[in-house]
């Protein structure tokens, strides 16, 4: 098998995770110290990622990557943009990151992103570690603007594709659906409206099932059909949010 790589081509993935308190973003620490003055120390964050090998697609690398640290098997990806200015690597950390690791200071990143309900990945690395989307840490290359851009396509893509049911667990209430696109969206939503909306999808199936939260009433849960959804001859929104 050949296990050569590309050194001035990296596959990166933001990982995505929503919880109750809103969108997260799943980041790995940073660490070098050269231990000399004229070396700066390295202590920061960024997205995962690696350099693509020559006998992988890239949407393999992607894939193993995703797997390597979530440990799941099943899940969707999504191809947002390619970075290749040549002014992506240029402070005095980046630099030296990059010279340590033996890699072209001119490199080109492919990007993707993989969305999950983040009590699904169970992190085992103390090197991986949950930020909110509106609290990031210092962070590493251009790794701050693929985060960005990443978020403003799932923006986009979540009001026309069902990409907002990955973010979800499978049986959900009509109030956390409610929350996963006030959290990717961040913006408020009428409750009312947008429970009617919600009920005129066909696709979003009521179960004969509740949960029980902190209502007194118990929560009536549904699911996606995402057979109904591929049979429906004229797509619309999502939700008409």
């Amino acid at each position: 098998m050949d296990f050569r790589k590309l050194d001035n081509v990296s596959v990166n993935c933001v990982i995505f995770g929503l919880g109750p308190e809103g969108l997260y973003v799943l980041l790995q620490k940073r660490t070098l110290n050269m231990f000399r003055k004229e070396y700066p120390v390295i202590d920061d964050w960024v997205i995962t990622g690696e350099r693509a090998f020559t006998n992988k697609t890239l949407e393999e690398s992607a894939n193993s990557i995703f797997k390597s640290i979530t440990n799941l098997n099943e899940f969707n990806r999504v191809q947002f943009h390619t970075y290749g200015n040549t002014s992506r690597i240029k402070t005095d950390k980046d630099l030296l990151w990059t010279k340590s690791k033996g890699l072209k200071a001119q490199s080109m990143t492919i990007a993707y992103y993989f969305v999950q309900p983040k009590k699904n990945i169970q992190l085992t690395d103390d090197d991986f570690k949950w930020f909110p989307v509106k609290a990031l840490p210092e962070l590493g290359f251009d790794h701050k603007k693929i985060i960005d851009d990443a978020q403003e396509d799932l923006k986009q893509k979540i009001m026309v594709e069902p990409i907002i049911f990955d973010l979800i667990s499978h049986k959900f209430t009509l109030n956390e659906l409610q929350i996963a696109f006030e959290s990717v969206l961040n913006i408020e939503i009428d409750n009312r409206n947008f429970r009617k909306k919600v009920l005129k999808k066909i696709y979003i199936v009521p179960l004969n099932e509740t949960r029980k939260g902190n209502a007194k009433k118990p929560s009536k849960l549904y699911v996606f059909s995402r057979d109904v959804y591929n049979k429906v001859t004229e797509k619309d929104l999502i939700i008409n949010i």
